[in-house]
């Protein structure tokens, strides 16, 4: 099939926002969206493949499969069907394409455009001084590439940015080829999503990854969502909160959007939510403002200790604070001193609210928080972290079943990429295991996040830039900074499926280099491989393409990068490339060596199942430097916004998945034709001296004083939280600053953007 021609032009149509997630329409629009990207055999063995034992991994979210004999034989959701058969469309990107549309015509073409092309087909570069695309062959691909990096001054003059759908075996072969090469310049996509995350549980708790199991979420008595919008961005979630809600838990939803699936859920797969009501999610909803997590959890841990002092004995945790923590009188006698008036300010809720959820506390006896990036996208996100760590303390809601911490990722293997030491700040640990098993001394300096990744490009020290899979300039923040960066560039490279944004933004040589989706086989001189990724739940499992690639041109993501390493290296560190791309059972044999928990890889990864990675917090254990999960004092904080501005978060459409929008439409907001809107509270509408439809430009606030305009949105009325408006991201992407971040884990604040909408006249 060829690539499409017209963009869609914007014809906005508002209906109202829907009360319930998935049922039946949620099934017509994933079959009809995937039939018109794929033909119906092709369809029908990715969907009936999806999430099974020896299948394919959904490319979408991170969320955990069920137990193997527990599996629905339709295991996948409205977004992971249309995920996975845009990957595997039937449309086509040939050399001549390229001819006909310069990169000067791509670069004003929209990301759902770029994207609706189809597969990339074979290795392209844009020469210097060209505005073109040409084909180039694998070997002068990589050979030109490899030349850029040994001309380099040094090793740390490039970067090499990885996105969540790598798979644990080319992740792998990505950190040892840096290292191997010389540099920790290693940024990934969690620098942007659950980089706040890792940083509070790992110093309170010695781990930064979640602790808690499906069959945790289906027998807890309490679920907090917070931040978090399971419907569009994991819907499988909502699977598991139904389970948990038939077993007896409440839930308590906590957002500055009321998103349909936090309300309620009609389960396609049952017939209570094909014909009847589905279930209730939320029983209760705090309708929060945003960046008013942090206070909303000092307000509830101030009431828990005031309820011990009323029942001593009764309420708090004693034996497992006295064994298993630290610091907790330093943070009672914090937490006492909290301001009601400061918590209701950030909160935007009442008191009453507040002492209805802690009543549900009160009542429960395991409890778990889920958050995402409503939360990690903040300023103080880590203060925020830690104090729902406090909060899970204080009842000795962690290292017991039904109890923990769920930080919910949304990308595929962006845990799995960190397990495997894509990180610029690998531990020793890592870094000696390396060492002992290859022979040689990694580097140990600090590398670059993405943030500053974007910095050193701008100011010329960074020349190479290598993309694996993503859509790193759409997902950055700032956008005019980051393309000005990218341009600054000497070489510009991505390993890629399908073509966006970042192909257009090239440094002064480019390369697009085209890959295997996670749907397709992979033939090596070894035989028929798979890979392995890891989910948002530490379990490590397999995923086998089923079909056959969309062009012979195409090389898997371990293949390029084994082909890379061996060209850049020439032998000065002795490594067995070769061995690895032929056999990638090879590389999880080293892996089972450095990785702990992943001993003899090889068999375990292929029972039903997978392995399960160890959590030390599910054990009782905390290894931070004390030995103990720590308590911590947290500043009381919230997000200045000045009179007549408001604070701006950007997030995904329900017909998107990260970067790329599918269609113009986000079915469950009740927006449909235009993603060019920005969605206001009526009353704030109404102090602005705004209507709804009319158009506005969106001017992002900054220390800096440099103006970021996102130009000609339409005025939706919405019931956003007061004080507050939310837009989509990419495209407010540039009105978030570049050095706005999370204190401590440098993470953009695309939550926390304060603009002023300017009528267009």
């Amino acid at each position: 099939m060829k690539p499409t021609g017209e963009e869609p032009k914007d014809d906005l149509t508002v209906t109202p926002p829907k009360k319930w997630a998935a049922g039946v329409p949620a099934v017509t629009h994933a079959l009809r969206y995937s039939l018109e990207q794929t033909s119906v055999p092709k369809t029908a063995v990715d969907l009936l493949t999806m999430n099974q034992v020896d299948g394919i991994d959904c490319p979408g979210c991170a969320w955990a499969d069920p137990s193997p004999g527990h599996r629905h034989r339709n295991e996948y959701c409205e977004n992971g069907a249309k995920h996975i058969n845009d990957e595997a469309t039937t449309r086509r990107i040939t050399a001549d394409f390229f001819r006909d549309h310069p990169v000067s015509d791509l670069a004003r073409r929209s990301d759902l455009w770029l994207n609706q092309q189809g597969r990339l087909t074979r290795p392209m570069v844009k020469r210097p001084d060209s505005d073109v695309y040409e084909p180039i062959s694998w070997n002068d691909a990589l050979n030109l590439l490899a030349e850029e990096l040994k001309a380099l001054d040094t090793p740390d003059e490039a970067v090499f940015y990885t996105s969540g759908r790598v798979s644990n075996e080319a992740a792998f072969v990505l950190q040892l080829f840096a290292r191997a090469y010389g540099t920790n310049n290693l940024p990934d996509c969690s620098n942007m999503c659950h980089e706040s995350s890792g940083f509070a549980l790992h110093e309170t708790l010695g781990t930064g990854k979640g602790s808690v199991s499906l069959q945790d979420l289906h027998h807890a008595d309490l679920i907090f969502l917070v931040g978090q919008n399971p419907g569009t961005n994991h819907p499988r979630q909502l699977s598991a909160l139904e389970q948990a809600k038939l077993n007896g838990a409440r839930i308590v939803a906590v957002n500055p959007l009321p998103e349909a699936g936090l309300l309620r859920f009609k389960n396609p797969q049952k017939v209570r939510g094909v014909i009847g009501q589905g279930v209730r999610i939320a029983d209760r909803f705090l309708h929060i403002r945003p960046g008013g997590d942090l206070a909303l959890f000092q307000g509830l841990n101030r009431l828990l200790l005031e309820a011990e002092d009323a029942r001593p004995g009764e309420v708090l945790a004693h034996d497992f604070i006295r064994s298993h923590t630290s610091g907790f009188e330093e943070f009672a006698e914090h937490a006492r001193r909290i301001s009601w008036d400061d918590v209701l300010t950030a909160t935007g809720l009442g008191r009453e609210e507040i002492e209805k959820v802690r009543d549900d506390v009160l009542r429960s006896e395991r409890v778990i928080v889920c958050w995402a990036m409503g939360v990690t996208q903040h300023k103080h996100a880590v203060p925020t972290i830690r104090e729902i760590v406090n909060f899970l303390l204080l009842r000795g809601n962690l290292g017991r079943a039904g109890a923990g911490t769920c930080p919910v990722r949304g990308h595929s293997n962006v845990q799995g990429d960190r397990t495997m030491g894509i990180w610029e700040r690998m531990p020793d640990s890592f870094l000696d295991a390396l060492q002992r098993e290859f022979g040689f001394d990694p580097p140990r300096a600090h590398g670059l996040d993405s943030v500053n990744s974007i910095k050193a490009m701008r100011e010329g020290r960074i020349k190479v830039f290598l993309g694996v899979a993503g859509n790193f300039v759409r997902a950055a923040p700032d956008s005019t900074a980051t393309e000005e960066a990218m341009r600054r560039c000497r070489l510009t490279a991505h390993i890629s499926t399908k073509l966006n944004r970042s192909h257009t933004v090239c440094g002064r040589t480019a390369l697009i280099l085209p890959t295997l989706g996670r749907t397709e086989r992979d033939f090596q001189v070894g035989g028929e491989q798979f890979v392995t990724v890891e989910n948002s739940m530490s379990e490590v499992h397999t995923s086998r393409g089923r079909l056959r690639p969309a062009s012979k041109l195409l090389l898997s993501e371990v293949a390029i990068l084994c082909g890379l390493a061996r060209r850049t290296l020439d032998g000065r560190v002795d490594l067995p490339w070769k061995e690895f791309e032929a056999d990638y059972g090879s590389i999880r044999d080293r892996i089972s060596r450095i990785v702990p928990g992943l001993h003899d890889f090889n068999r375990r990864v292929t029972r039903p199942g997978g392995i399960r990675l160890p959590n030390p917090v599910n054990a009782g254990v905390f290894p931070t430097p004390v030995g103990k999960a720590l308590f911590t004092r947290n500043t009381w904080q919230m997000p200045d916004v000045p009179e007549g501005h408001l604070l701006l978060q950007t997030l995904r459409s329900h017909d998107q998945w990260n970067t790329i929008p599918y269609t113009p439409n986000d079915r469950y907001r009740g927006i449909h034709g235009s993603r060019r809107v920005v969605m206001v509270n009526p009353a704030d509408l109404a102090a602005l001296g705004l209507t709804a439809g009319q158009r506005v430009d969106l001017v992002g606030v900054w220390h800096d004083d440099a103006e970021r305009r996102a130009e000609d949105f339409e005025v939706v009325p919405y019931p956003t939280a007061r004080g507050s408006a939310a837009a989509y991201y990419p495209e407010t992407q540039g009105l978030v600053p570049l050095d706005s971040v999370a204190d401590i884990s440098n993470q953009p604040t695309s939550k926390e953007v304060v603009v002023r909408l300017e009528a267009v006249t």
